[in-house]
């Protein structure tokens, strides 16, 4: 998605709410994202809405979530990346371990990165390339499978590293997934493959979409819980804030 943003203050119920504003090619109409980042007020790139307008039509709403996400920022993990630190894998905490070998992988429990990689570049640099590669093949394969039992042809995948959301699909069919939720449990994966599957059948949060979601993901609504409760724990860096 295609974004230019602008950051603004604004009074909310007499409260300082700070704010982006993104232009975006894929939107078909505004909409508020909120996340521990901050608050984005999205707009399509031909729509000229005025974004306070906006948050005062939802205020309840954007002050609600501004609370709760000022409470997760103080949740965020404090990651030194160094050897022995425990990163979450899959929603298991594995223990960092750097040493010779030929590629970085999970063995025994632990995550072993290849030590010329984070001689090459750092710990951080090596992990996150790690969990980008393992992201793009487990995904890949999770959206075949759910694929397969739907009925439903994607375009093709990106692994990516949004800020405010877990995944997308595109009008051509594309699939854009967020390596972070590699950090999350299989089954909360799954649930975030299926609802971005079910987009490219139904554009809208329809009841036929989310009907579509329940027939593969019966227990969605407490995945998707989960994700908003536990977004603090899938933070890998500052630079995802």
């Amino acid at each position: 998605m295609s974004q230019t943003k602008r950051k603004r203050t604004t009074t909310l119920a007499g409260e300082e709410v700070t704010y982006e504003v993104a232009r975006s090619d894929d939107a078909t109409r505004p909409r508020i994202d909120a996340g521990i980042d901050g608050i984005t007020v999205v707009l399509p790139t031909t729509v000229e809405d005025d974004p306070e307008t906006i948050l005062n039509r939802n205020v309840e709403w954007v002050l609600e979530k501004k609370t709760k996400f000022d409470r997760y920022r103080d949740e965020i993990p404090d990651r030194t990346f160094e050897a022995g630190e425990q990163f979450p894998f899959f929603g298991e905490d594995h223990e960092l371990v750097v040493e010779p070998r030929q590629k970085s992988e999970v063995v025994d429990g632990m995550i072993r990165l290849r030590k010329s990689a984070v001689e090459q570049s750092s710990v951080e640099r090596a992990l996150r390339n790690f969990y980008r590669r393992e992201a793009r093949s487990y995904f890949t394969d999770r959206l075949d499978h759910f694929g397969d039992k739907t009925g439903l042809e994607y375009d093709g995948i990106e692994i990516r590293n949004q800020r405010t959301r877990w995944g997308s699909c595109s009008t051509s069919g594309t699939i854009s997934l967020n390596w972070r939720l590699l950090l999350a449990p299989p089954e909360v994966i799954d649930y975030v493959v299926v609802h971005e599957l079910a987009h490219l059948q139904e554009p809208n949060h329809t009841d036929a979409f989310w009907r579509l979601v329940g027939e593969q993901i019966p227990e969605y609504e407490e995945h998707a819980a989960w994700l908003e409760e536990n977004s603090t724990q899938l933070v890998f860096s500052e630079d995802d804030l």
